[in-house]
């Protein structure tokens, strides 16, 4: 039986999901602080208020990027912001999708990617070995 191949003592798994992760966080940080500068919205965004979107980009982004570096070092903080914010977002872009009241300003043609993205985050997450690495109870 080979060993698993690993990165500074971590999965590669992990590693490609903090790789990911860091790189979705750091796009919304730079778009909602963007947008907030920019004080006008694109045309996808829409609502009452258009610096909700604004601050829930830089918002989302800023705990993405705080909760993947708790992933990163294998604190059981980070494995629960991930899950908390991966169905956060399932949840508002399934309403966004259904035209139910949500986010202001969540772009309807990138909630389906969104739903799957995090669901995949969440596939991960759960799986066994992963729990345990971050001593979830399984």
């Amino acid at each position: 039986m080979g060993s698993l191949v690993t990165y500074r003592g971590r999965s590669i798994g992990i590693v490609v999901l903090t790789v990911l992760q860091f790189l979705v966080g750091s796009v919304h940080v730079f778009f909602g602080l963007w947008l907030l500068a920019a004080g006008s919205q694109p045309t996808f965004v829409s609502g009452q208020s258009p610096e909700v979107y604004s601050v829930y980009t830089m918002a989302f982004g800023l705990l993405v990027l705080i909760f993947t570096s708790g992933i990163w070092l294998g604190k059981r903080w980070g494995w629960g912001g991930t899950v908390a914010v991966s169905v956060f977002v399932v949840v508002a872009d399934a309403l966004t999708l259904l035209s139910l009241p949500s986010i202001p300003g969540i772009p309807r043609f990138a909630a389906a990617p969104e739903i799957i993205y995090s669901l995949s985050i969440l596939l991960y997450l759960s799986q066994t070995d992963v729990r345990i690495k971050y001593k979830i109870s399984t």
